[in-house]
């Protein structure tokens, strides 16, 4: 047989070892390390510590949200069976805004991507609820959109769009101009569905040691 590490418990044990002795972690904040050390173990990449931008509250409102019973508003599929809390989806609270009746309708309406479109739909979600977005960034774009149109407040956004068009320039807007959100986001092109989800559950969560 060959030789490697089957048992899941020490898999992640000597992962997380490896991001903590390899990442340089000492800009980030005491209650932001679980995340970001779950994010690196979600992509593989310790550099993208540089890229990450958050505002001073993400962690303590995120959380508190959480734990108050926030809806989590998703803009894929893959979000959503990202977080690990069955009991959570259960009760309905994280939400993939793909799901949403008439969606194809609404995006020819508005001349928008699906998610995107699903964002307008979900409008009178937002409210207090955790937006992971991992996928879209015309989702991110429609979310900060909505929050200049309305009162309609998250109360954290979490920005993992990536690509090649707009995932870029979205999370500059988010980060220059967060419009009072709390929020986590990584610049440049790189992100993803299991990022934003691996930021979910460390907020859930945490690490383990």
């Amino acid at each position: 047989m060959i030789a490697y590490v089957r048992d899941p418990a020490e898999i992640y044990r000597q992962s997380f070892a490896a991001i903590r002795t390899e990442a340089d972690l000492s800009d980030v904040p005491a209650d932001l390390r679980d995340v970001v050390v779950r994010l690196i173990h979600a992509c593989g990449m310790t550099d993208i510590v540089a890229d990450l931008r958050w505002s001073a509250d993400f962690a303590m409102c995120a959380r508190a949200a959480l734990a108050a019973g926030a809806n989590v508003l998703t803009d894929t599929r893959m979000v959503a069976d990202g977080i690990i809390d069955a009991q959570l989806r259960a009760e309905g609270r994280v939400r993939c805004l793909l799901d949403a009746p008439a969606l194809a309708e609404q995006a020819r309406r508005e001349g928008t991507t699906r998610s995107a479109a699903a964002l307008s739909i979900g409008a009178a979600e937002l409210g207090g609820a955790i937006v992971a977005i991992g996928n879209a960034p015309t989702a991110l774009f429609r979310l900060l959109e909505l929050v200049d149109e309305g009162p309609m407040r998250p109360a954290a956004v979490i920005a993992f769009p990536v690509g090649f068009v707009g995932a870029a320039e979205s999370k500059a807007e988010l980060a220059a101009r967060p419009r009072g959100i709390p929020f986590l986001t990584l610049q440049g092109r790189r992100g993803g569905s299991a990022m934003a989800a691996a930021a979910v559950n460390a907020l859930i969560y945490g690490t383990p040691s």
